[in-house]
């Protein structure tokens, strides 16, 4: 039997940001993870030459998590143009950031899709958090779609753009979630850059694990456990095939599927997005913004040029364009006949690398928002993870520490 201070079941953000603190206090950890890498939802695989991230993911480096705890320099960050490409019923528009793209504030007034009442209403309805991002967590919280409605946006700008840009971030487009949550991840969309690591997604864990490693902390990968079982002096974990572990802590910190099959918890409400992944010889657009459908006319609730923005991403000569829809997704003519639209050409001659359906991707965020749940569950038993905070890369890495800490505080009692 293996014996060690803490385990932390799961490899993910949350639980490799919580094995960091806990190897630098000197505290014996190991990480088991039950897949044949470390990573959790954040993984890329290389596919004909291609980077393909499991699902369309960006890393936004204005998450506070990120700029305390992440060597944003060393993942040789490519951020995409802040603004957002609309298809419109006769033709497409681009809007621009405008402290970003000072250039194109004009051309973005000048679109049709920002009235001066819409722009009066946005600013009501963001302005609050922009400058005090506390106020979103204070008062009665509400839906998005009840949110939009109380600040007066209700014109193009919200129909055409807001609406379904956020339903591929939220993965809802029913205005369901909570108008807090909405609220804070704007804000970062506003004071950020969002983009990817050069070498995919993927590499914002391995450089996790990697500090892990360098601080004395040990990960141990197909290690599949099913089963946590507190019991007087410790926690026993059992893993599947293997010897049982025994442990002073243990902390759980698996993704919203697969919590509930070893702790006493409900299972956490998910939302699901469907993304799939083409490879072209010829770039559909020159355009390097995300391309949304203001018209709304199919399941894709965005798309991108991948290799616009990252050019490693596809083998030279080649582009990868992304796709995504909600869950329960859509079929292959059904997603090729909708970006045939939005880009405005034919699509024929695009081959399919993968599709990724991913019913998890997202813990349900529902107003009330809840910012934290407990960490302690049991005596030696903590929880972690973006579904105990908020679903966002600054929730799960909020999470992980926030519990190391509980950890470290439980192990000196």
């Amino acid at each position: 039997m293996h014996a060690h201070e803490v385990i932390v079941v799961g490899a993910g953000l949350a639980g490799l940001r919580c094995a960091v603190r806990l190897a630098a206090a000197g505290v014996d950890v190991v990480v088991l993870e039950r897949s044949d890498d470390v990573g959790g939802r954040q993984r890329t695989d290389r596919v004909d030459g291609f980077l393909l991230d499991r699902g369309f993911q960006v890393l936004n480096p204005a998450y506070p998590a990120v700029r305390r705890w992440v060597d944003v320099d060393a993942l040789e960050m490519r951020s995409f143009p802040v603004g957002v490409r609309v298809r419109r019923a006769h033709g497409v528009t681009e809007l621009h950031h405008p402290l970003r793209h000072p250039g194109r504030v004009v051309p973005t007034l000048r679109s049709g899709l920002v009235s001066v009442p819409d722009a009066a209403a946005l600013a009501r309805w963001i302005a609050p958090v922009l400058l005090r991002p506390r106020s979103a967590l204070r008062g009665t919280d509400r839906s998005l779609r009840e949110g939009w409605d109380r600040a007066g946006l209700r014109g193009a700008l919200r129909a055409e753009v807001l609406e379904p840009f956020l339903a591929g971030v939220l993965a809802d487009d029913s205005g369901a979630t909570s108008d807090a949550f909405a609220q804070l991840l704007v804000r970062m969309f506003v004071l950020g850059r969002p983009g990817v690591p050069a070498r995919g997604i993927r590499a914002l864990p391995d450089q996790l694990a990697e500090a892990v490693r360098a601080a004395g902390g040990g990960i141990r990968l197909d290690r599949r456990v099913d089963g946590v079982r507190a019991q007087p002096g410790g926690v026993e974990v059992s893993v599947d095939g293997g010897d049982p572990r025994t442990a002073r802590a243990v902390v759980v910190a698996v993704g919203p599927d697969a919590v509930s099959d070893l702790l006493d918890v409900p299972r956490p409400r998910t939302r699901g997005l469907q993304t799939w992944w083409f490879a072209a010889e010829a770039p559909p657009s020159a355009s390097a913004l995300l391309s949304v459908d203001g018209v709304r006319s199919g399941p894709v609730v965005n798309t991108v040029v991948m290799t616009r923005t990252a050019p490693s991403y596809a083998p030279t000569g080649m582009h990868l364009i992304e796709a995504t829809c909600l869950m329960p997704g859509a079929t292959e003519p059904e997603v090729r006949r909708h970006l045939a639209f939005i880009w405005g050409r034919s699509v024929a001659d695009w081959r399919l690398l993968r599709r990724d359906d991913i019913p998890d991707a997202l813990p349900a965020q529902d107003p009330p928002l809840r910012v934290t749940s407990p960490a302690r569950l049991a005596p030696g038993v903590f929880v972690a993870g973006d579904h105990r905070d908020t679903a966002s890369i600054q929730g799960a890495l909020v999470s992980g520490d926030r519990v190391a800490h509980r950890v470290l505080a439980a192990l000196r009692a």
